[in-house]
């Protein structure tokens, strides 16, 4: 068995596309889709496109805030471009599932942690607060700060895949993992401009502020230390 680990497509259909067509994503037997599909440009198409290979969902902080929907601009405009049919798709997404991988045993995948959809780990978290959130479990997959990292913590081996649709890598590609044998942290290339172009014809509210990300992305280590910040209160 080979998982295909793909969070935080953001509604970035482009990406995902690039993600998918790619020969390492294409040996995997199953697609695990980790959060935060929704909250983007291309939010239903991105769905039907990971429903059409299978793909197993979980629900992160996004899928929450847009079914929530209730006064922000950019969430209500996602929540108006999703019908009912995908809302409740959405809506009996879990916050976890534990997926049996050759060589790697037991997997937990969660958005951002087993237990909450917006809990802050980093690589730079401590083992003791990266343990209690993790609850022992041996191996976790994560997103949610949009960094990819593989690091152990006492008991626990935590993986964060990072974001296909809007990663904080300080290069423009869509980041994702591929589990089985080993774990492998990877990357697919696409042509961000186009994307950006598209995107800003999309009406999505948001769309300035995604493509400056996409455009000249955050490093890793300015990410990871903002993330670290608000995980701390500061």
């Amino acid at each position: 068995m080979r998982v295909a680990a793909l969070y935080d497509v953001h509604g970035n259909l482009p990406a995902l596309e690039a993600v998918l067509a790619d020969p390492r994503c294409q040996t995997a037997d199953v697609v695990v889709c980790g959060g935060d599909v929704l909250l983007g440009p291309w939010q239903a198409e991105c769905v039907e496109r990971l429903l059409a290979v299978g793909a197993r969902f979980l629900t992160g902080n996004c899928e929450r805030q847009v079914l929530d929907a209730t006064s922000e601009s950019t969430t209500r405009w996602c929540r108006s471009q999703i019908d009912e049919r995908l809302a409740n798709l959405a809506a009996a997404w879990p916050l976890s599932v534990g997926v049996e991988i050759d060589a790697l045993g037991s997997v937990m995948f969660c958005h951002a942690t087993p237990r909450r959809d917006d809990e802050i780990l980093t690589r730079l978290t401590p083992d003791e607060i990266v343990g209690d959130a993790c609850e022992g479990m041996p191996l976790v997959v994560c997103g949610h700060t949009h960094v990819q990292f593989d690091r152990v913590a006492g008991r626990t081996r935590l993986v964060n895949a990072g974001s296909v649709g809007m990663p904080y890598e300080g290069r423009t590609a869509a980041y994702w993992a591929l589990l089985g044998p080993d774990v492998e942290l990877v990357s697919s290339e696409y042509d961000v401009e186009a994307a950006v172009a598209a995107l800003r014809a999309t009406g999505y509210p948001a769309s300035d502020e995604l493509a400056e990300t996409l455009l000249t992305p955050h490093s890793a280590e300015e990410a990871t230390e903002v993330f670290e910040a608000r995980r701390r209160g500061a």
